[in-house]
């Protein structure tokens, strides 16, 4: 699906031909005996004007459309329905949609795959397979039958079924079936859908990660410190990943010491736990700098924040002796099973401390250096983390126990508990009646209603804080109280949170992008939410909103709130 600039300049007329025909009919051969029954998230690439996308929206998928064509994703998103977002990509690569952490119970490539040159269509495969759930199905139509100027046109290539087939086998993808079908419109063209399906034995990552935290003979709390940090940040902060090749991923080695530090002071410092069987050892990173971070809270470690010069220069030291460790320890000991060779790769840089005030920015923590993870193995610690978590930390309890006998506190929860943690929601509180008191029309960020000075209002977070411990600015919102605590802690559903678009916006727009907050709203939002650029607009925040919503109901499951009513649109 590279992008043909035909798809732009003849947008138009292409659209009333899609919009043409219905869904249903064009899908018919298919979509009776193999689109799952149970709606799940659901890939539409190459999307169009989104006629196919709103059809399974409608049927109860929640979409993911990917259209290349500025104009054609125009077109789809004026006609746009609550369950479909929109993204800006393309095959072979599909940089952000892999960025965004996604994996599809059903993936739909209606008449895309002629525009994929042969030397790429393995590559294209692959990445398609990596995105799928197990047990999920990939449904690739073939279009046969062209003449001489669509080819040179819209960039057709041959395509067969028996090549397709053949690069399925390599990515062990099962075919289901291959059904022929006419052209609804034109007798030259005929139709072949492929039905392929990923097994439902996984991609051997919960194995690998067992395998580290309960077999591996390494009884260190170092790996389990640093599989728990990458299970915090691929949670927390995707949007720091960075793709540097089909199958890895690469995060700030600084971003990973941050976190690796935050756990670390309240266990040493506060605790007074021992962390490994042989104390008289010490540990590397736990030096002066290290020490004198104590007086610091963990809401001073956080991507965004700003600390005094002399608490930055002491942070740099204690970060370049945190890398330090993680490279050389947990990150060089962590091997393939039955191997000696890494499953992470740590770069390592030094950083010199800066004599100003220290931002914590991804730029920043990038320059300690990097760390790479395998793109299964970075999907699984995020979608799994609920679980993998508490797997973690009932191993790190029993080693606790083991190496501090008669240690009160040894192995209990609140020796682990991520500080953080605690539902915060003073900062958009006080902006919220600054804003009314200066007689900004406030309004619920739900319901629409209007909230008036000296009337109680409460702080939402949009994404719920019992499942996504996330006090970033852009996740909280302005709310009546009925209408909050209606919502309790459920997901907005897609209707709720797409109708709201204005009303967050103006929010975010008064609230933080005008005002001092607007470099670190920002920056919790890049570090937060996936496929953003360096510098995004409010409207690429909000749909990487969107597309994080999917993810969090597609991977936990979550019951959704929808809203019963609104007042009448303002003027």
């Amino acid at each position: 699906m590279p992008q043909h600039p035909a798809y732009d300049r003849d947008a138009k007329a292409l659209g009333a031909q899609y919009e043409a025909l219905k869904a249903a009919d064009v899908h018919r051969t298919w979509a009776k005996d193999y689109l799952p029954e149970e709606a799940g998230l659901v890939c539409d690439i190459g999307a169009g004007t989104g006629r196919d996308a709103r059809w399974l929206a409608e049927l109860g998928w929640e979409v993911v459309a990917v259209e290349p064509s500025v104009a054609l994703r125009r077109q789809g998103t004026e006609n746009d329905v609550p369950g479909v977002t929109w993204l800006n990509d393309s095959l072979p690569e599909l940089q952000r949609l892999r960025a965004s952490g996604h994996r599809f119970d059903l993936m739909l490539l209606s008449a895309v795959w002629q525009h994929i040159p042969e030397a790429q269509r393995r590559r294209a495969l692959r990445i398609l397979a990596d995105r799928l759930e197990p047990g999920g199905t990939l449904v690739i139509t073939l279009r046969h039958g062209s003449d001489a100027q669509e080819n040179a046109e819209r960039g057709f290539h041959p395509v067969s079924a028996a090549e397709l087939q053949a690069l399925a086998r390599e990515r062990a993808l099962v075919v289901k079936a291959v059904i022929p079908g006419e052209d609804l419109s034109r007798p030259h063209v005929r139709w072949e859908t492929v039905i392929l399906t990923l097994p439902d034995d996984g991609t051997g990552s919960l194995p690998l990660l067992r395998h580290i935290i309960v077999n591996d003979n390494k009884s260190a709390s170092y790996k389990l410190a640093l599989l728990r940090t990458l299970t915090r940040i691929a949670e927390g902060a995707p949007g720091a990943a960075r793709l540097t090749g089909d199958d890895q991923v690469a995060i700030p080695l600084g971003l990973v010491g941050l976190f690796w530090l935050r756990q670390y002071l309240p266990l040493l410092l506060r605790y007074g736990t021992r962390e490994q069987a042989n104390a008289k050892t010490g540990y590397g990173f736990k030096k002066a700098a290290f020490d004198a971070l104590g007086n610091l809270s963990p809401f001073d470690l956080r991507v965004g924040s700003t600390l005094s010069s002399e608490y930055g220069r002491l942070l740099t030291r204690a970060l370049n002796d945190a890398c330090t460790t993680i490279a050389k320890m947990p990150a060089h000991y962590i091997t393939w099973p039955g191997t000696n060779q890494q499953i992470f790769e740590a770069e390592r840089m030094s950083v010199r401390a800066s004599r100003g005030a220290l931002r914590l920015s991804l730029p920043f923590l990038e320059g300690f250096g990097t760390l790479r993870i395998p793109g299964a193995l970075w999907q699984t610690l995020g979608q799994y983390a609920c679980w993998l978590e508490p797997t973690i930390l009932n191993e790190w309890a029993a080693l606790q126990r083991q190496w501090n006998p008669g240690h009160p506190s040894a192995g209990q929860p609140a020796v682990f508990a991520w500080e953080d943690s605690i539902r915060d929601t003073s900062l958009p509180t006080q902006r919220a009646r600054a804003l009314l008191a200066e007689a900004y029309p406030l309004r619920c960020a739900w319901s629409h209603k209007l909230l008036r000075e000296g009337r109680p209002f409460e702080i939402d977070h949009a994404f719920p804080w019992s499942r996504w411990a996330n006090n970033d600015l852009w996740n909280l919102l302005p709310a009546d109280p009925l209408v909050n605590q209606k919502k309790s802690d459920k997901l907005p559903s897609a209707a709720a949170l797409k109708g709201s678009a204005d009303v967050i916006k103006d929010w975010w727009a008064s609230a933080w992008l005008s005002t001092e907050q607007r470099e670190r709203f920002l920056m919790e939002a890049t570090t937060a939410l996936p496929a953003l650029p360096e510098q995004p607009s409010a409207g690429e925040i909000f749909e990487a909103m969107r597309l994080q919503r999917s993810r969090l109901k597609a991977d936990q499951s979550l019951a959704e709130w929808a809203v019963s009513s609104r007042p009448m649109p303002r003027n």
